[in-house]
């Protein structure tokens, strides 16, 4: 199918200042961002910067990048203004890559897109893989998604979901995810008129709660479907951490040619 991938990036990151700007083995992070999407089968890859920096960065490595308000409260926000400024039919699907996650993989990005041929009666695709550790199913900042039998999203929580009640209490058998544990990708898929539609929807109570926007779709009745990747997404950029363990693995590529 066709469709654009846009990838919001803010440059008042809170944990990480400069985020979208910050080097790996001479790039800036939202260029090797863009150029793994740009390996999707997106028609048009194209960031949506919030400061004129982004802008330069993205032009002098010759990634397409259109320039958006710097008061937008959410990401979904700022590709609403994105598509606005790309003249996007309502009809055009798009996906939404997060600036943060370089090591993206293109057929993760192709596949939440057909999520949106494959389930016409959704508004938004979006991604999931299996829970492994069971550190990553009680860390909150590990998002948790439960689906329905037809692959539609029940639920995204920051809670341990689904709570295995009668769970050995073995040492052994404590240290393994509960059945179906899913952790959410944050990657979506959408048609522009949805994604400008979505901007306007009052927010949700249980998003407010668990400061996951995504639970604004279900709230007000609509669906997403969910794709499990049969493998974890590369690193993502929260923290220095983060930052420079990507650093060591790109060194370690570009050391080995």
């Amino acid at each position: 199918m066709s469709f654009t991938v846009l990838i919001p990036a803010r440059l008042a990151s809170t944990r990480l200042p400069r985020k979208p700007l910050a080097d790996i083995v001479g790039l800036p992070m939202v260029v090797h961002t863009a150029r793994r999407a740009q390996a999707s089968q997106a028609r048009a890859v194209v960031v949506a910067a919030d400061h004129d920096d982004i802008v330069a960065a993205c032009v002098a490595h010759g990634i397409q990048v259109v320039l958006t308000r710097g008061d937008h409260a959410t990401g979904s926000d700022r590709l609403a203004q994105a598509c606005e400024l790309l003249g996007l039919d309502g009809r055009d699907a798009v996906v939404n890559v997060q600036g943060d996650e370089p090591l993206i993989e293109p057929a993760l990005i192709d596949a939440c897109a057909e999520l949106l041929v494959q389930h016409p009666d959704c508004v938004m695709g979006t991604a999931a893989h299996a829970i492994a550790e069971q550190s990553d199913l009680s860390n909150p900042n590990v998002v948790k998604v439960v689906c329905n039998a037809r692959g539609h999203a029940l639920y995204f929580s920051r809670a341990p979901i689904p709570w295995w009640r009668d769970a050995p209490t073995s040492p052994a058998a404590a240290s393994q995810a509960p059945p179906a544990a899913l952790r959410h990708v944050g990657i979506y898929a959408y048609q522009a008129g949805f994604l400008r539609r979505f901007a306007t929807l009052p927010q949700s109570p249980l998003e407010t709660v668990e400061s996951l926007e995504q639970l604004r779709v279900l709230w007000h009745g609509e669906r997403i479907a969910v794709h499990v990747s049969p493998v974890a997404p590369g690193i993502g950029v929260d923290t220095l951490q983060d930052l420079e363990q990507l650093r060591m693995l790109f060194g370690q590529k570009a050391a080995s040619g």
